[in-house]
């Protein structure tokens, strides 16, 4: 069993409803004479739908089991995504519609964990943070400079992120995977 307070990113569990899900993710919450309360965002594992909820400290879950397994992403049509196992080189189709989340973030010949629940493949998951070019970003206008200015920028994928003001085309740039949010802009050229 798991207490809500013992959540982090990653966890899969069986909720309340009996439903397999996992924590995308979670704060810990008290205001003044108010209880405390654990918000978690959730991805069903079944079917990819995001749902948030928030739970007491004391409450119990039962936690799952997961097997992970190296595969590489290869690449996609219009209704599936295609993953090569790393150790037996077999290559496995997964629905599109689950992976709304991840897809952004894909490149091909990406390493990714393949996530297994008694033995079915049911959903990857990602590294932390990934490289990506800049294929397009906003002009900055002069003068708008005295704060931290951001802009948009248009990634290798077609991710479109918030960035600082000095990025340019041709740049590369590390994103979290987990919010989608600008890191770092990386010098290996």
């Amino acid at each position: 069993m798991i207490l809500a307070t013992q959540f982090s990113i990653g966890t899969i569990f069986t909720n309340e409803n009996g439903e397999i899900v996992e924590v995308m993710t979670v704060q810990h919450h008290r205001k003044s004479q108010a209880r405390a309360v654990v918000r978690v965002k959730l991805r069903k594992v079944e079917s990819g739908t995001i749902i948030e909820t928030a739970y007491r400290p004391e409450d119990k879950f039962q936690e799952v089991t997961v097997e992970k397994r190296p595969k590489t992403y290869v690449y996609s049509d219009a209704e599936m995504a295609y993953f090569m196992d790393d150790e037996t080189y077999d290559q496995t189709g997964f629905p599109l519609e689950k992976l709304k989340n991840e897809m952004p973030y894909m490149m091909d010949n990406m390493a990714v964990e393949g996530l297994y629940l008694n033995g079915n493949f049911f959903g990857i998951s990602l590294p932390a943070n990934i490289v990506m070019d800049v294929i397009e970003a906003e002009d900055v206008v002069r003068g708008n400079t005295s704060s931290s200015v951001t802009k948009d920028a248009k990634l290798t994928t077609g991710l479109v992120i918030k960035v600082p003001a000095f990025i340019k085309v041709g740049d590369k740039v590390r994103v979290d995977t987990r919010t989608g949010e600008y890191v770092e802009r990386c010098n290996d050229k």
